[in-house]
């Protein structure tokens, strides 16, 4: 008997830990605010709150799923002529005959990556509730939990249905959730998910609604990027003005995260784990992701909006201008309006 529950002891061990490693467990500090302000609200923030609640939608009824995705298959013009168009490019390390096959790696590469930036603003936006100290901004943050909810479902599901073929978390994107998730600085928790991550996300939903190789998930993204609009709009309304009376100190802290947290995001449109899987030379594929044209054109679209926010916050530093012309995340132009 004694053998047989220790059997049974170490089979629930190994099922645990085989749990554990699809787990990410952050240790936190954490100080929670409470507010007993309930006046009347008359701001932006709770603006976009009413926005937000008139605006929900179903995954379930608002997506017609019923189109047929056969991962692999040969795309056809319509759903392809807008696709990853930088792999033709005669120094791509892709071959012409696996054309196509990148582009569905490409397809699950990103979608992939876009639900876990989901699960990462579903949780951090969740730790917003908790520690900023006002309602409004209590409340809105909560109605966006609700939005990242849906997103996590909608991507899964396309995932799990339609594509049958996912990648793992990008190590950039998992080192800058761990960070955020770790951090005691409600407003640091704010520049990472609301103003770089949901920035990047605005625009690659935007650009990914156009891209993409099939109308289903052209319908996700395009709805997505609509709810990104208003969780981009909410960091921006929420941290106007915070940073005029901190101390060089706190400002220099600001400025440390942002610089690593546009350090790490830059490093996760290279693309590696597609070179990996696709078994393609991946220094030769990183070096293609880094120095190609259209390429680093792309990353600077997606950028675009992260300067913007940063200029509007009084965070777009020398440092951080210095870092985005050396990753190639802007051209020197972008910066002169704010000379």
């Amino acid at each position: 008997m004694a053998d047989k529950l220790r059997s049974e002891s170490d089979s629930t061990l190994f099922t645990l830990d085989q749990a554990r490693s699809d787990l990410m467990e952050v240790d936190a500090s954490i100080r929670a605010c409470l507010t007993w302000d309930y006046g009347e609200r008359d701001n932006r923030i709770w603006r976009l709150y009413q926005k937000n609640k008139n605006s929900q939608w179903n995954a379930d009824t608002d997506i017609n799923w019923d189109y047929d995705v056969r991962f692999g298959a040969s795309l056809t013009d319509e759903f392809s002529a807008g696709m990853a168009t930088f792999v033709v490019d005669h120094e791509s390390p892709v071959p012409k005959e696996r054309l196509n096959e990148f582009r569905w790696q490409y397809q699950a590469w990103m979608v992939s990556q876009f639900l876990h930036g989901e699960q990462g603003a579903l949780v951090t936006t969740a730790r917003l509730v908790e520690t900023v100290p006002d309602m409004e901004s209590k409340v809105y943050a909560a109605s966006q939990v609700a939005d990242e909810a849906r997103h996590v479902e909608a991507y899964a599901r396309y995932i799990d249905e339609k594509l049958g073929e996912s990648y793992p978390i990008n190590p950039g994107l998992k080192a800058l959730l761990r960070d955020l998730l770790a951090e005691s600085e409600w407003d640091i928790v704010y520049l990472g998910m609301q103003v770089v991550v949901e920035g990047l996300a605005l625009a690659a939903t935007r650009l990914a609604g156009s891209g993409f190789g099939d109308p289903i998930i052209t319908s996700i993204t395009k709805m997505i990027a609509r709810d990104e609009a208003r969780h981009v709009g909410f960091g921006s309304v929420a941290l106007a003005g915070l940073y005029d009376g901190m101390t060089s100190a706190e400002l220099d802290q600001r400025e440390k995260f942002l610089l690593e947290a546009i350090h790490l995001m830059s490093r996760r449109f290279l693309l590696k784990e597609v070179w990996e899987r696709m078994d393609l030379d991946v220094e030769k594929g990183i070096r293609f992701a880094r120095t190609d044209p259209m390429m680093f054109g792309y990353r600077q679209l997606l950028f675009q909006q992260v300067i913007h926010l940063l200029r509007q916050l009084g965070l777009l530093t020398p440092k951080l201008r210095d870092l985005f012309l050396s990753e190639n995340l802007a051209r020197p132009e972008a910066f002169r309006s704010a000379a």
